[in-house]
């Protein structure tokens, strides 16, 4: 090629003139995207159907919505009816393609503008037109694609059928085979979940839904000294202490279940539940209420929030006294702080009304230091990546600053983590009460 040579006389040098096979064929290759667009759409709309489409297309009576949910009857058998059409509708694109460019071009000489013409345009334009640009309109018109595509796939699962018969038999026994071999425990990581969260959350998802899903994904990694009640702020009683005092710390403190201990928070003996009183209301403040105590039952700071639900359901068990490495209590967990893992803040008529924080302002924040990290995580709206990788052991806000300054600081004094400022407004010898927690933002032209 003359490097002098101006694109446009390259251009009609390799242009061949047009005939009728070439406006057929290139109608035919319109015909087929659409086609390929269509298959590929459907796909997505039947497999992202939710209940409530279901719903609806059960309460129809057209016949649009009856193929439909025939098709949904043999979901194996549909998707590879879908996969098959597909596939030999992109083969067909690309074979048809390759004979155009051949009616079309002349590439004597020209190899690298063949390549690039033939497989990258060729490449882009399936993936555009018949890939990427349907699936995403099926993603958000799942119902009206799957019932535009009905006919269609019926008359496809029956030309296909012998081949997806045998297709859905050998993917079976491979199913079988690889559940056989394959850990239940590493089916996805937590990472993986995080992704699909991603991608299948939209503007329609509610803030609700967000909330539980990210709980979901989240429940898996979090340890029970996250969550737990730290042992300064159980509610806890001695086995010493008169059934007369015990009902009025009772009515006091609204608990339905509570520890008992013996001499101190450390040795804890029992648990007594709250209904197991109501035969006794009217005893004597001498009655001996300690036969009515229940065997407690302890688990470690690292024990997984998954495997202590599990534990409680087969134990149909509501608390659990949490200890650390060296078998002393270090405080507190029941089922309602795992649901509330997943489903957010449970509320009843005793709960303290007091918020564990208080937003100033978009950047400014007071929490009590003993609010627990993944709750300023929630608050602060992030992900808490940062802080994990700097935490330690601590799992609250107060443990998190003694982290960072490897000491009990005063009031007034001020710490910086990243663009976070810690400002200590209480504090005394033994610990960080409140803390203001500011956003800093980079200054402009950093």
């Amino acid at each position: 090629m003359d490097p002098g040579e101006p694109y446009s006389s390259i251009f009609l040098d390799i242009l061949l003139p047009w005939n009728y096979n070439v406006l057929f064929g290139i109608f035919l290759m319109l015909v087929l995207l659409i086609l390929s667009a269509l298959i590929s759409g459907s796909e997505v709309a039947y497999f992202s159907l939710s209940p409530q489409d279901k719903k609806t297309l059960e309460d129809e009576s057209s016949k649009a919505s009856q193929r439909t949910l025939e098709l949904l009857k043999k979901p194996k058998t549909l998707l590879a009816t879908i996969l098959i059409g597909n596939n030999l509708v992109n083969v067909a694109i690309i074979i048809l393609s390759s004979l155009l460019m051949e009616m079309l071009f002349n590439f004597e000489g020209r190899e690298v503008l063949a390549f690039i013409i033939q497989v990258v345009a060729v490449t882009l334009i399936i993936l555009l037109i018949g890939e990427i640009s349907p699936k995403v309109y099926a993603t958000k018109n799942a119902l009206r694609m799957a019932k535009l595509m009905g006919s269609t796939l019926t008359i496809m699962s029956k030309l296909f059928y012998p081949l997806a018969r045998v297709l859905v038999v050998s993917t079976r026994k491979i199913d079988q085979r690889a559940k056989e071999n394959q850990d239940s425990g590493s089916l996805i990581t937590a990472d993986e979940l995080n992704h699909a969260l991603e991608l299948t959350t939209d503007i329609n998802t509610g803030v609700d839904e967000k909330r539980i899903l990210s709980g979901i994904v989240r429940f898996g990694s979090t340890e029970v000294r996250q969550v737990m009640t730290p042992r300064i702020d159980v509610i806890c009683f001695d086995i010493k202490t008169s059934f007369g005092e015990l009902q009025k710390h009772i009515v006091e403190h609204g608990y339905s279940r509570i520890p008992i201990y013996e001499e101190s928070f450390d040795q804890v003996i029992g648990i007594l539940y709250v209904k197991d009183l109501l035969n006794h209301l009217h005893a004597p403040d001498d009655f001996d209420w300690k036969p009515l105590l229940r065997n407690p039952s302890f688990v470690t700071e690292n024990k997984k929030l998954d495997d202590l639900l599990r534990d409680f359901q087969d134990d149909k068990n509501h608390m659990a006294v949490v200890v650390d490495e060296y078998g002393g209590s270090s405080g507190l967990i029941t089922l309602e702080d795992i649901i509330e893992e997943i489903v957010g803040d449970i509320s009843d008529e005793f709960d303290d009304e007091d918020l564990i924080y208080t937003k100033i302002d978009e950047y400014n924040y007071v929490f009590e230091g003993k609010a627990a990290l993944i709750d300023v995580y929630r608050v602060l709206e992030i992900s808490g990546e940062k802080f994990e990788s700097a935490k330690g052991d601590s799992d609250s806000l107060a443990g998190f600053i003694l982290e960072l300054s490897g000491k009990i600081p005063q009031k007034n004094e001020r710490i910086r983590f990243e663009n976070y400022l810690f400002t200590i407004e209480a504090a005394d010898k033994r610990r960080v009460k409140r803390v203001k927690v500011t956003i800093e933002q980079e200054e402009e032209g950093k």
